[in-house]
């Protein structure tokens, strides 16, 4: 049975981080944002699924903090059929990733509450009350998913003689990495730099406090960041697997 307490706690807001500009997605990016690339096949771009995704999880309130291009992404969500409440921030000037959230989270609607994140390139499905719940029970201040991404290379396999057993293509990486996913305590926002990159200073003291949490993707998650056109046509034909 699910904890009242527990769904109470849930977030009900999030921020997706819009702006890069996806130079390795050129030329998809030359027009617009990465978020606005479309997945082939789906007629959607990233962002109305992450939207899709967020508000099918609870959320109601969506801050989206743009760049690259900003006034596409500005276009299309204001003429969208949206199933959240969809606020823009433009940072006024380069932040930084760290300031960048910082700036974003400023217009979330509940700062007492809180909050889901993701960046604006990544395709995932799984539960985020799941996540929600983990990061309450760990009482951590942040929480991010992790995820085990299959390597683009194949992987040969030996023996103690150096004897070749094995070719496995494409396996899962052995390291757990950054799934661009995350849940934070309200707290958390005073906590980021106003300029500059939270990875590299918040994450890593509140890891040293023990109060950074890893979420791992449960099995059989579906988890694929979008950088490059291949990641675009490898989408593609996994979401056309996963319909059949």
């Amino acid at each position: 049975m699910t904890d009242p307490n527990a769904a109470a706690a849930r977030p009900v807001q999030a921020v997706i981080l819009a702006g890069g500009q996806g130079s390795r997605l050129r030329p998809y990016t030359d027009d617009r944002p990465k978020p606005m690339v479309e997945i082939p096949g789906t007629g959607t771009p990233i962002i109305g699924h992450q939207l899709s995704w967020l508000a099918g999880e609870g959320v109601t309130d969506v801050v989206v903090s743009c760049g690259h291009l900003a006034e596409v992404l500005q276009d299309w969500l204001d003429t969208a059929d949206l199933p959240v409440s969809v606020t823009t921030v433009v940072e006024p000037e380069p932040l930084g990733r760290g300031g960048g959230l910082k700036y974003a989270a400023a217009r979330l609607p509940h700062p007492d509450r809180p909050w889901y994140a993701t960046n604006g390139d990544i395709w995932t499905r799984f539960s985020l009350r799941d996540m929600a719940d983990f990061h309450t029970e760990r009482d951590a201040v942040a929480t991010l998913a992790l995820a085990r991404p299959r390597l683009p290379w194949g992987a040969v396999q030996t023996d103690g003689f150096g004897h070749v057993t094995d070719f496995i293509e494409s396996p899962p990486s052995t390291f757990e990495i950054n799934a661009g996913v995350y849940v934070f305590s309200p707290a958390f926002a005073k906590l980021l730099p106003d300029r500059g990159d939270h990875e590299r200073s918040t994450f890593p003291q509140l890891a040293r406090e023990h109060r950074l949490a890893g979420f791992p993707l449960p099995q059989g998650a579906y988890w694929r960041a979008i950088d490059t056109a291949k990641d675009l046509t490898e989408a593609a034909k996994e979401l056309a697997s996963l319909r059949r």
